[in-house]
């Protein structure tokens, strides 16, 4: 069963109870079943509608979800698929449902078939994450494994146990066990979460239990805390009361608060909604955010991850969605962050099994593409809520797991590693720009290769220009941008290039071709401004030096053209010694690119013309002004295969 489900299953049963109990007048029996989470119990209620033709297309999803609920993925594949062909009622998080059940069929080819005609629907951060974690868990898992010591906590209950949170030497967690049978509750089965408190030995394991006192008391749910050294304060979820009993909104329901407890001191109530419920709060002492999840209608499908601005702790801001690197069509619980790594948990398609944990390298106020921790962490189940700590020579963290071979519903086990999990990645970022009007260039395709020639990740820019790609780490790449009609650009990256990069920003600049050429006497010529040599020379000048540099930033853009180069004189002077003048002039102009990068064979031709090709009535014999006579004195750098340069 989907974690986040089962949680809120154990939070919400007796609420929902209570909130059917005035309005199943207007429900059916298999909706009454099924928001309160009698999934089994609906799916025999829902069943016996539909054999009656009275069920519902919404009665028909609740069925659908009520199948997935209760491991029937071959049932709730079918009814999806029937819903989608429907084309009504599925959103993102449903697909996501749908894309999880044929993943645990045996249709053939029914995922990749369903997610070929949908993926087009989602962000393409998705595909990315999507395409990245298939990769990492098929091609590069066993390359980077890490040597884990993995155990169950003795202290584990038959209940559920999960949310582990360091609390000094201490480790906090919330538990459904059983402490007063008057708080019981169906179909949980179990107490209220309470939180409790132990403290850590140097095994790993804990000691003695006993319910953590510092927060405030309720005979209702305080679970999920997350401890802040630097405000001395915890900050966990509660069920929203009012004088000691619960509270509901004006549809009859209750939900989930966050509350911050000051450790011996106040307690107090920071985001609050009747109608919505928050999430494993999470507060990054180096900035003041307080991360949580929450099920907003803005999301990008169930449960999403949003932070909030605090002042020591005080609400600042509205909250604001992690986005779509992060947040998916599936369900992300569980913010932790260590050493600047954002670890979550996430139900989303492409993982291993339920709730899977997921490690992503956090840059500034960006976030590098979650990756999937592999099955040494992550199981076919839930495992969710990471923590981790250094400790002496390695590191200590804590997580929840449903696996098989626990002691209860959900378990907390604990784990020694030498390294920080996760795979150590490499990232480039930045923008595409034209090199000649530093204008963003969108839609390029920006691409990693490796140093075997294979293409590692691919991206195009956005209308801002701004790419990103993300690989497991490599000591040398190439990086390439092409767009139709630029510049090609490659560059070669090695080792000592990527440690100084370091995740920074890196600008592409590439050149539009047309920003290159232009149209001149009836053909496609270099774009240069004029220039004129000296009377009866071939030296070149400084200045028609850094004209013809145009033509050597052109090769370098374009190393594909071939070249002609002609230059001109006006009628003065003899004919035959124009041509000659000319054609030391053409041949002058070669020499120079050649001496500066462009290759000789790429200059098929140096003709000097002469008077031959005067522009105006300047001709032998007629008096002109000498600014008419220099209209005929040009030299001009043809690009020959200009009408096949992009078939």
């Amino acid at each position: 069963m989907n974690q986040l489900k089962k949680i809120q299953i154990t939070l919400w049963a007796t609420l929902l109870g209570v909130v059917f109990c005035f309005a199943q007048n207007k429900q059916s029996e298999g909706d009454v079943l099924f928001f309160q989470y009698e999934y089994q119990k609906a799916v025999r209620a829902y069943e016996t509608q539909l054999s009656e033709g009275t069920l519902s297309k919404q009665q028909f999803l609740n069925l659908a979800d009520a199948y997935f609920e209760t491991d029937n993925f071959e049932k709730a594949s079918e009814a999806y698929l029937e819903m989608y062909a429907q084309d009504t009622l599925l959103g993102a998080h449903h697909y996501n449902k749908l894309l999880q059940s044929l993943s645990k069929t045996p249709i053939v080819e029914g995922k990749e078939a369903v997610l070929s005609r949908i993926l087009a629907t989602f962000p393409k951060e998705l595909k990315e994450n999507m395409d990245f974690n298939n990769q990492l868990l098929q091609d590069g898992s066993q390359e980077h494994r890490l040597d884990y010591e993995i155990f169950n906590l003795e202290d584990n209950s038959p209940q559920t146990d999960f949310a582990p949170s360091f609390y000094n030497d201490n480790l906090l967690f919330s538990s459904g066990r059983q402490i007063n049978k008057k708080l019981r509750y169906e179909p949980g089965n179990e107490s209220y979460f309470n939180i409790y408190k132990s403290e850590i030995q140097s095994s790993g394991q804990i000691g003695s239990l006993q319910v953590f006192e510092a927060v405030e008391d309720t005979d209702y749910h305080k679970a999920t805390p997350s401890f802040s050294a630097a405000l001395n304060s915890v900050f966990y979820v509660v069920s929203n009361t009012q004088n000691g009993e619960l509270a509901f909104d004006s549809n009859g329901k209750n939900a989930l608060s966050i509350a911050k407890q000051v450790i011996g001191g106040t307690n107090q109530l920071l985001l609050k909604d009747l109608s919505t419920s928050f999430y494993y709060p999470f507060y990054d002492d180096t900035n003041g955010k307080l991360y949580f999840s929450a099920d907003f209608e803005d999301g990008y499908g169930g449960t999403d991850i949003y932070f909030v601005y605090t002042n020591n702790g005080q609400i600042m801001s509205a909250p604001i969605n992690l986005g779509p690197r992060i947040n998916s069509s599936g369900n992300e619980i569980a913010p932790f962050i260590f050493e600047n790594s954002f670890y979550f948990a996430s139900d989303v398609f492409y993982g291993l099994g339920g709730m899977d944990i997921y490690k992503s390298n956090m840059e500034e106020e960006d976030f590098g593409i979650p990756i999937n921790l592999g099955d040494q962490i992550n199981s076919e189940f839930d495992d969710f809520g990471l923590v981790i700590r250094n400790e002496g020579e390695g590191l200590l963290g804590y997580f929840a797991s449903n696996r098989p071979g626990g002691k209860g519903k959900d378990d907390i086990y604990g784990f020694k590693v030498n390294e920080k999990p996760g795979l150590k990645t490499l990232t480039f970022k930045g923008e595409v720009v034209n090199s000649h009007t530093s204008n963003v260039v969108p839609d390029a395709v920006v691409s990693l290769w490796n140093m075997d020639g294979e293409e590692v990740a691919r991206t195009t820019s956005d209308e801002n220009g701004q790419y990103r790609l993300e690989i497991p780490y490599e000591v040398e790449v190439v990086i390439e941008a092409t767009k139709q009609r630029y510049s090609r650009f490659i560059e070669q990256f090695s080792e000592e290039d990527l440690e100084a990069l370091n995740n920074q920003s890196y600008t592409i600049g590439i050149s539009l071709y047309d920003d290159m050429v232009e149209e001149r006497e009836g053909q496609k010529v270099v774009k240069m401004d004029d220039f004129y040599f000296d009377t009866s020379s071939t030296q070149l000048t400084e200045g028609i030096k850094t004209e013809l540099n145009k033509v050597v930033d052109f090769m370098k853009a374009f190393p594909e053209a071939q070249l002609r180069i002609e230059t001109y004189t006006d009628s003065r002077g003899g004919s035959n010694t124009n041509f000659k003048l000319t054609q030391g002039r053409s041949d002058a102009i070669k020499k120079y690119l050649v001496e500066n990068g462009v290759p000789a064979i790429s200059i098929l031709y140096t003709i000097g013309y002469g008077e031959d090709k005067i522009l105006n009535n300047c001709t032998n014999g007629v008096f002109c002004l000498e600014t008419l006579h220099k209209q005929n004195q040009r030299s001009l750098v043809v690009v020959l295969n200009d009408n096949v340069f992009f078939d």
